[in-house]
């Protein structure tokens, strides 16, 4: 059976040629990379057909040992990249033959800053992949077959990368995928067969699959081969990095193992290699990244470790070997246990997969933790790249929340720093005598939060409040409620219970002003009928006239604004208005007589108090016009 041999030219879009550019410009200082991503993907090619060989054999097409091939055709100026792994249909060239052209490149190209330091460890996170070539090539030849299909379904892709690709229908007698490079005139020193040894050594040692190279032979011997063909051997180690005694792995091959399973340029913070045996035996191999990648918080990209079975690979991304908020962890499981026709669904309802997931958890903490205590300043780069992620933790993972909650970091009215440094632990051991609440407060921003009307009592006693000012904190604090004991408090909800930090005089005057001025109370309850639920005198304010606070099992104000930030709807609830009776605005509101000048100045109170604790108005327009007929007032009175 034969196909129609079907060339065309294809237009790569915009932001593609974008990254293509940006690749070639901000990695030209670390051009060997384009060595160890082919390779990579040449050995996941030989992985994945190894898998999925399991369930069909016939893939194998007679030929079961798998290899990459690294061959140099001096005359020609190329290198080939070749595996004879599972291969490519045309559809999948055109779908999946980089990683730069997926569906979130655009995206990605808005994170671009123009400062190349900066965009080539962006492009790191982002995974360079077949694109990479293009560092030292002007021109890019993949010719690849799938595995299965007959010989007469090969395609053949390439492309200059400055803004088109052609893609040919080809007769391909083996199966796999070889990747031609034309080097540029000034790359040819990778033509030079030590050189691209020693990068495959430094770089691709640790791969299960073989990679060969020709053998060099010299002088006579040079003489005697001439006109043969060439004789292969291995270059790199071949064994499974992981299954290796920890004594005998390098630093240095740990962190090129992880740029390999992460394509990340930069490495990690801190790993953990270990492994388990007794009922259930698997060796892992994790990493904590310095960067965070640029999909994190896509809902829609898969997250997680690589999944093997006795050194069979099974598959990327297996997210059911840890829980969600540590989506940022890359490296492998490999059990010894799993059946190899293992699958999504079959992980979700294994008890060795809990078994691992739960070990893994503990392993990861256990990491951050060791990061936190002997590496603070590792830590606090961790917290910057992956703080919001670790966070979502108390609310997924009950069994671990009191360790959680211990890694946590956070921005409070300690210092003036807006960077969250502070932890749990270190609040507690600054707690004043007798008191027994950690208190917080969430806003919209830093600055909203830091600057609060709600702080200024404590702020006078010289009680350190939390800044929460992510979207991600109203959803912890609503699972968090304690840490060692200690009850998390909002400032700005409830009644304000100060405990043995309440001063009793104060206490005292207070209660005996809200009898004095109860007629007052009533009379801005009744203007502000349609606002408010209840307006009482406030223990909370110091300078200020007024805030707003909501009942106690209230949803919190800011938690309102993000529900409708997002489109959701929040409960109707009214707040409760609290007034600070020693204030002079308060006290000339009570002096006046005037109803309709009352309640226009009632509702200025109001709306301030929303303001202040970044809330929108409802109304600006009447607000302004309450305000200007306010101050036109009191120029007359003046005049």
């Amino acid at each position: 059976m034969t196909v129609e041999a079907h060339k065309e030219t294809l237009e790569f879009k915009a932001e593609v040629s974008q990254v293509l550019d940006l690749v070639i410009r901000s990695l030209y200082s670390n051009k060997e990379i384009f060595l160890r991503e082919l390779v990579s993907n040449a050995s996941d090619a030989a992985e994945k057909l190894r898998f999925e060989a399991l369930s069909d054999d016939g893939l194998y097409e007679g030929d079961s040992a798998l290899r990459i091939r690294v061959t140099v055709d001096r005359d020609a100026g190329t290198i080939t990249i070749s595996d004879n792994g599972i291969g490519l249909s045309r559809n999948e060239v055109v779908e999946t033959i980089g990683s730069i052209a997926s569906s979130g490149t655009r995206r990605f190209i808005e994170s671009l800053s123009g400062d190349q330091a900066k965009d080539s460890t962006l492009i790191g996170q982002f995974g360079v992949g077949f694109y990479s070539a293009y560092i030292v090539a002007d021109t890019v030849t993949l010719t690849s077959r799938r595995a299965g299909l007959g010989a007469e379904h090969g395609v053949r892709w390439e492309s200059d990368g400055r803004g088109s690709y052609t893609l040919e229908t080809v007769v391909k007698a083996e199966r796999g995928t070889d990747v031609t490079l034309h080097l540029k005139d000034d790359e040819k020193e990778f033509l030079d067969s030590w050189r691209l040894r020693s990068i495959i050594g430094k770089f691709s040692d640790h791969l299960a699959i073989p990679v060969e190279m020709a053998k060099d032979y010299y002088g006579e011997e040079a003489e005697q081969k001439k006109g043969e063909p060439p004789e292969f051997e291995q270059v790199n180690r071949g064994t499974a990095l992981w299954m290796r005694n920890k004594s005998d792995i390098t630093e240095e091959e740990y962190h090129d193992f992880y740029k390999h399973v992460s394509h990340d340029f930069q490495p990690p913070l801190a790993y953990a290699h270990n492994r388990v045996e007794g009922t259930n035996e698997y060796t892992t191999l994790l990493y904590v990244p310095s960067k965070a990648p640029w999909d994190l918080f896509d809902r829609d990209q898969k997250h997680g470790v690589k999944l093997y079975v006795r050194r069979v690979f099974i598959m990327d991304e297996a997210d059911k070997l840890l829980p969600h908020y540590l989506r940022f962890v890359k490296g492998i499981v490999d059990s010894d246990d799993l059946p190899l026709n293992v699958s999504r669904e079959i992980l979700q309802h294994n008890r060795k997969i809990d078994t691992i997931r739960q070990a893994n958890t503990k392993r990861v903490l256990g990491l951050l933790e060791t990061l936190a205590n002997d590496e603070p300043e590792k830590y606090a780069t961790f917290w910057d790249e992956f703080g919001k992620v670790l966070k979502e933790g108390p609310a997924e993972d009950f069994a671990n929340k009191e360790r959680l909650a211990g890694l946590l970091r956070f921005s409070t009215t300690h210092s003036e720093s807006s960077e969250q440094r502070e932890s749990l632990d270190a609040y507690i051991e600054r707690m004043k005598d007798g008191q027994d609440k950690i208190y917080y407060i969430t806003a919209d921003s830093p600055a909203a939060a830091r600057h609060s009307p709600h702080l200024e009592v404590f702020r006078k006693k010289g009680v350190e409040v939390l800044l929460l000012s992510d979207r991600v904190d109203e959803w912890l604090v609503s699972h968090l409620h304690e840490y060692k004991g200690k009850s998390l408090q909002s400032v700005a909800k409830g009644d304000l219970d100060l405990g043995e930090l309440a001063d009793k005089d104060e206490q005292e005057a207070k209660e005996k002003a809200a009898t004095e001025h109860k007629p007052l109370l009533d009379r801005l309850k009744t203007a502000l009928a349609e606002q408010v639920e209840d307006v009482r005198p406030s223990t909370r304010l110091v300078d200020s006239p007024a805030c707003l606070v909501v009942g106690a099992d209230d949803m919190s104000a800011n938690l309102a604004r993000v529900l409708k930030a997002v489109g959701q709807s929040a409960p109707a609830t009214k707040p409760i208005l609290e007034v600070n009776l020693d204030h002079l605005l308060v006290r000339r509101l009570e002096s006046e007589s005037d109803d309709v000048h009352f309640n226009d100045l009632a509702s200025i109170l109001f709306d301030q108090a929303q303001l202040a604790e970044g809330g929108q108005l409802d109304d600006p327009a009447a607000f302004v016009g309450r305000l200007n007929k306010l101050m036109l007032n009191m120029m007359m009175a003046d005049g």
